[in-house]
């Protein structure tokens, strides 16, 4: 038997290969809508959503449901929940590090900035029933240690699958002239991707070469808009800004470049970091030593330097990169080792193989068969509490028009 899977959302595109190695289960992806920089890293053969409205998207999901065995969802469990749908959820970036259902929610990498989420009662009893309502948690690395803060119950899955038809080291370069050493590094510019920690780094680099910077930046809140203004009017002379690169390109930019530049800030691995080793080549990306990660019970040590985010040491290990042939290719040897181990597709969908065989097993059926009055008090719950639909009826009453950030009432 093929379990039928709904997919609600793909962050990186990670379902999407995992969609193309599972055996055992068919899997359906139903993304949302993607705006601006976005766009570009979304793969046209996706089905998403016409409009970020959420009972659009609740009545999308109540026509198709029927032809589906499991669900699992990424980045929120809202529309799975409002459905009335048994769901695993899956958390690979920072939703549960700051989730929708804590109050005055911050970014914890954002150490005390400005927060994410600014919600009222209602929205975050909302959000924390829909948390609890998903029949099974799977987190990543550094996520799994924030999902144990809510649930004793959840499942820690390090592995990030990476599309070996896509990623290999026999992808054809760009055709662009090299004239030094050349870094491509194809991530945001932010200071959660450690960009002002590369720019202050590049001030004590001795080696002469080349950064290929994706022109990207993350602008969610003032305090990011004003690092990018930072991050442009700085700029060091090494690096070049680029037009940003569509996925179905990226891997002849991985091919082309001499190294990458992956995320300086965080200190554990990213898609980034295992898509260019698979294209044949090594990456800088900071490894914090106190993150572990646990792959079937064995703990393992990732490979990627520096070992400190300092910017002296993020500098010194450049110019080894651009100097030493050796160092450069023993640290891909040992980079290509473990990406191997944490990244192999196969391996990857045969664990999620196993696992919607799991749920299907116990539960039996997508519909969580809730009471008709249950359901309904979801969808209310939701309604009232969102802000937004609140202010709508104050300004009515008020006879008021009132201009909420440019965003339509069912936005996230």
């Amino acid at each position: 038997m093929v379990i039928r899977v709904l997919a609600i959302g793909d962050v990186g595109n990670i379902i999407r290969t995992i969609q193309k190695y599972t055996k055992k289960s068919k899997i359906h992806i139903i993304n949302y809508p993607r705006d601006g920089a976005a766009t570009f890293t979304n793969p046209e053969d996706i089905e998403t959503f016409e409009t970020w409205k959420v009972k659009e998207h609740v009545n999308k999901i109540n026509e198709i449901k029927n032809d589906f065995d499991v669900c699992i969802v990424m980045a929120t469990e809202r529309t799975a929940y409002l459905a009335d749908l048994n769901y695993i959820s899956y958390y690979v970036g920072g939703d549960i590090e700051s989730p929708r259902f804590k109050k005055n929610a911050k970014a914890i990498i954002a150490q005390g900035q400005e927060r994410i989420h600014s919600r009222n009662f209602l929205e975050r009893k909302f959000y924390w029933n829909a948390f609890k309502n998903a029949v099974t948690h799977v987190a990543g690395v550094w996520q799994f240690s924030e999902l144990e803060k809510y649930t004793k119950e959840g499942i820690r899955n390090v592995m990030l699958p990476i599309d070996t038809d896509e990623f290999n080291e026999n992808v054809k370069p760009i055709e662009r002239k090299k004239t030094k050493f050349t870094f491509f590094c194809p991530m945001r510019m932010e200071k959660w991707k450690g960009t002002d920690l590369l720019w202050e780094a590049l001030k004590f680099c001795k080696s002469d070469f080349e950064i290929l910077s994706v022109e990207w930046f993350g602008e969610r809140t003032e305090e990011e808009r004003k690092f990018k203004e930072k991050i442009i009017d700085e700029k060091p002379e090494q690096v070049k800004f680029i037009p940003i690169v569509k996925r179905s390109e990226i891997a002849r930019y991985y091919t082309y470049a001499d190294a990458v530049i992956a995320n300086l800030f965080f200190g554990t691995f990213e898609l980034v970091g295992l898509e260019s080793v698979m294209c044949g080549t090594p990456v800088i990306q900071y490894t914090d030593k106190k993150k572990d990660i646990v792959l079937n019970d064995l703990t393992l040590k990732s490979p990627f330097q520096p070992f400190s985010n300092d910017p002296k040491v993020i500098a010194e290990i450049i110019d080894k990169i651009v100097q030493s042939k050796e160092f450069r290719e023993e640290l891909f040897f040992q980079e290509q080792k473990f990406v191997n181990q944490i990244a192999d597709p196969t391996k990857c969908a045969e664990w999620w193989d196993n696992l919607f065989e799991k749920v299907f097993k116990e539960y039996g059926t997508i519909h969580k068969k809730s009471s008709p009055i249950r359901k309904k008090f979801r969808m209310v719950n939701f309604l009232f509490g969102n802000r937004l639909y609140l202010s709508k009826i104050r300004n009515t009453i008020l006879r008021k028009k009132t201009v909420y950030e440019g965003q339509t009432l069912y936005n996230p």
